[in-house]
């Protein structure tokens, strides 16, 4: 597999890529408030407008769809391969040594959020359709790039253009891992509610999204004793705890721990878990609370709250503690589950209502999404395994993962790079960068595989 042709034109557009990438990685585009034009706010929506502007520069065309997404075209003929990004990012969190919207360059990497998860794979399927078009490769399909602004909160970006414009039935989705990824466990968020009123304890806040492992935690407290303790069970149990007098004579404990991704929580170290373990050992929140630590606070294979399990094709189910409140009245905290592509969510629902309705927990469902799996013997399959073997020489084979990419929006899509085996996965995690080499090589895959799937 060589075109020298392609080659160079990657090649060449790596000067322009990398300043790209940096002006997009500067738009903190998280989303917020919805305003005219801009249903996920005016940060995701300067985004949508600047890939908008780069889509028409690049490649002569692009369109907006009400704020939702943009898309942009090469190739010409029916048939329609679809290649789906997102431009939102979550929040930066805590435990940056770098502006995690600076864009900034060390040893060859650039760091911030979204340079890995999507920024950086939307940046480079861009490139790699100029890199075609700039190649001179004659396409008898049409390629269309998608990119999506709310795939982190719950899709309703694409959810909104397949309804206004149609999604392609089949493509790829940069926002993974090589080789292949054909399956995807399905996705469920679980809320809890359980009232509770305890003098001694005043608040609990941990987390920013359903789907990131908190990095941090924090109570506030009533009682040197309740303080002491806590502190001899972080002790005890190695976990990061800290304490500083609060207002009225109460006392603010943090627990620090290590945010990932909900798809990978053993990668991380759950902040909100480890507190509510802190907090049942000193003595707060008494059943409820102390119910809620056994079962969510030890693990995140779902063994606490008797859902653990395997299918043998995707992998163990998986939970992360993403969300946990206490405002003096209630309890409440929000579960991401990952699950197996032969399990049932209303089961998943139904053991964990069993297991946490004795100490007063109210179970609702909100965001979530069926598995996904595509066939190994596919012809989009095995296309993009022949592509990545040849050019990466490294073993061709289809994974299973516990993320949601947009591949699952269309009937035969698969999640394809842009992280290569044994890179390490940083995704929703402090210090978030792409290795600046290993991207033009995603460029030079992608540019490829768009010519095997709409080349003539």
């Amino acid at each position: 597999m060589n075109n020298p042709a392609l080659d160079k034109a990657v090649e060449a557009l790596r000067p322009q890529l990398e300043q790209t990438l940096a002006a997009w990685i500067r738009i903190p585009s998280v989303k917020d408030a919805p305003q005219p034009g801009a249903p996920f706010g005016a940060d995701v929506r300067r985004m949508l407008d600047r890939a908008i502007e780069d889509g028409r520069a690049l490649l002569g065309n692009a369109r907006d769809v009400d704020g939702y997404a943009c898309d942009m075209e090469i190739g010409q003929g029916e048939d329609v391969i679809g290649i789906l990004a997102h431009l939102d990012v979550v929040p930066a969190g805590d435990g940056w040594q770098v502006d995690p919207f600076g864009a900034q360059v060390v040893d060859g990497k650039m760091y911030g959020r979204g340079t890995s998860d999507d920024k950086g794979p939307a940046v480079a399927a861009l490139y790699a359709m100029k890199a075609v078009q700039d190649a001179g490769i004659p396409l008898s399909k049409r390629v269309r790039l998608i990119l999506g602004c709310d795939e982190e909160s719950g899709m309703e970006d694409i959810a909104y253009y397949d309804k206004a414009i149609g999604l392609p039935a089949v493509g790829f989705s940069p926002d993974a891992e090589f080789p292949v990824i054909n399956t995807e466990k399905g996705i469920l968020q679980m809320r809890l509610h359980a009232p509770l009123t305890c003098d001694r304890l005043v608040s609990i806040q941990a987390g920013t999204r359903p789907n990131v492992v908190p990095g941090t935690a924090t109570a506030v407290v009533r009682g040197e004793d309740t303080v002491q303790r806590a502190a001899a069970f972080a002790q005890q149990a190695d976990i990061r705890l800290g304490s500083e007098p609060a207002e009225g004579g109460a006392f603010r404990l943090t627990v620090t721990g290590v945010p990932a991704h909900a798809s990978t929580p053993w990668q991380g170290v759950n902040a909100a878990g480890q507190l509510l373990r802190v907090l049942q050992a000193a003595g707060v929140g008494g059943d409820c609370l102390s119910t809620l630590a056994d079962a969510i606070g030890h693990d995140s294979d779902g063994t606490g709250l008797g859902i653990a399990g395997s299918d043998g094709v995707s992998g163990p189910l998986t939970v992360n503690l993403g969300l946990l409140s206490y405002d003096g009245q209630a309890l409440q905290a929000t579960l991401d589950c990952r699950y197996p592509v032969f399990f049932s969510d209303a089961q998943i629902v139904r053991f964990v209502k069993l297991r946490l309705s004795g100490a007063g927990f109210e179970v609702e469902t909100g965001h979530g999404a069926q598995p996904h799996h595509v066939p190994a013997s596919s012809a989009i399959v095995q296309t993009l395994l022949k592509v990545y073997g040849e050019l990466s020489g490294r073993e061709a084979k289809v994974i299973a993962i516990g993320g949601g990419t947009y591949a699952r929006c269309m009937k035969q899509a698969v999640a394809f790079g842009p992280l290569f085996p044994g890179e390490e996965e940083l995704a929703h995690q402090a210090g978030e960068n792409v290795d600046l080499a290993q991207l033009v090589l995603s460029v030079r895959i992608f540019a490829y595989a768009i010519a095997e799937l709409a080349g003539v």
